[in-house]
């Protein structure tokens, strides 16, 4: 390794976009260099709809295969890489997609879903999320949940999810898990930020934490620029340390309010769990094309190149080799 950062040699990962996906999205992943994504295809969504769901992706994956191209092992990212391709990993920000079968996991991990929330903000079968007023913790379905997903090769994501129900996650697991877009709570009290003890109990368990930059949960929320980001990534770097920390942006590119009434209620139609203001991403950072820019701001911010590696894309695909098992 050189000790100059490039942006276009280096393997970036995103771990958690939300976008409103589609050949224009497909392109400024292009135009970003990024080399791979956790792409959410199912939020509330139940078996149907998310094979549904997966199934457009297919016609993508065949439509726009100069662009992308469907990832489920880490040699897919590399691969990718030297191709000019995304790889697209698939992920859900729910079980709702497993309703209450357990084979439906190992369905799932065959059509090429890599990475799966726990909950999405409100309690289900598994466990409780980050906006039910009484955190259960995981049920006993969830503990089996938890241990097929370890057998099949998926990760366990608990950024929505739970304080409670993240702990027995995190303890119940045999293999690594990780908070894939969060922020600190140090810097802003927020439901959907992390405490401290959190960000520290994950890290000392062989957890990860991908970084967001979604505004609300920023400090500065929409006055936000890329220093607040880094400013972020360096609070959690100094809790966790470099090697468990990476970025997952939760951009919902192309999306406008109708997409955000949806995800902010309960099932996608119930009772309202929060209110976001207007959404405006980080100056120098409105697209996922942008992404360059971020690894410029790392650079203007001091940080050596090695680093840089490891939070752009490095340590996600260090996990992802440990989570999936080769």
């Amino acid at each position: 390794m050189t000790d100059e950062f490039n942006h276009d040699d280096a393997v970036i990962f995103d771990g958690l976009i939300v976008s409103n996906w589609g050949e224009a999205v497909f392109r400024d992943m292009r135009r970003g260099g990024l080399t791979g994504a956790n792409c959410t295809c199912s939020v509330w969504e139940g078996f149907r709809d998310t094979m549904l769901n997966i199934g457009q992706w297919n016609r993508w994956f065949a439509e726009y295969g100069d662009l992308i191209v469907k990832a489920r092992t880490t040699a897919d990212i590399h691969q990718a890489k030297r191709n000019g391709k995304t790889a697209i990993v698939l992920g859900f920000q729910n079980t709702s997609a497993f309703e209450d079968r357990l084979e439906f996991v190992q369905v799932f991990k065959d059509a090429g879903v890599g990475i799966v929330q726990m909950t999405y903000n409100t309690q289900n079968l598994v466990g409780s999320g980050c906006y039910e007023s009484t955190d259960g913790g995981l049920s006993d379905f969830g503990h089996e949940v938890v241990a097929e997903m370890n057998r099949v090769g998926m990760l366990c994501d608990l950024s929505h999810v739970g304080s409670k129900t993240s702990r027995d996650v995190i303890e119940a697991s045999a293999k690594p898990v990780a908070f894939s877009h969060c922020l600190p709570k140090g810097l802003k009290d927020h439901p959907r930020n992390k405490t401290d003890d959190e960000l520290r109990f994950i890290a000392e368990r062989g957890g990860f934490i991908g970084v967001t930059m979604f505004p609300p949960f920023l400090a500065r929320g929409i006055e936000a620029g890329i220093a607040d980001y880094i400013e972020a990534i360096e609070y959690i770097i100094n809790i966790a340390g470099e090697d468990a920390v990476g970025i997952g942006t939760d951009f919902t590119q192309g999306y406008g309010d109708e997409f955000m009434r949806w995800i902010t209620h309960d099932k996608g139609y119930a009772r309202q769990l929060t209110e976001f203001g207007p959404v405006k991403f980080p100056d120098g950072l409105g697209a996922i094309g942008d992404m360059p820019n971020l690894s410029q701001g790392m650079q203007a911010a001091g940080w050596p190149a090695d680093r840089i590696r490891k939070i752009m894309g490095e340590n996600w695909l260090r996990l992802l080799e440990i989570a999936w098992g080769g």
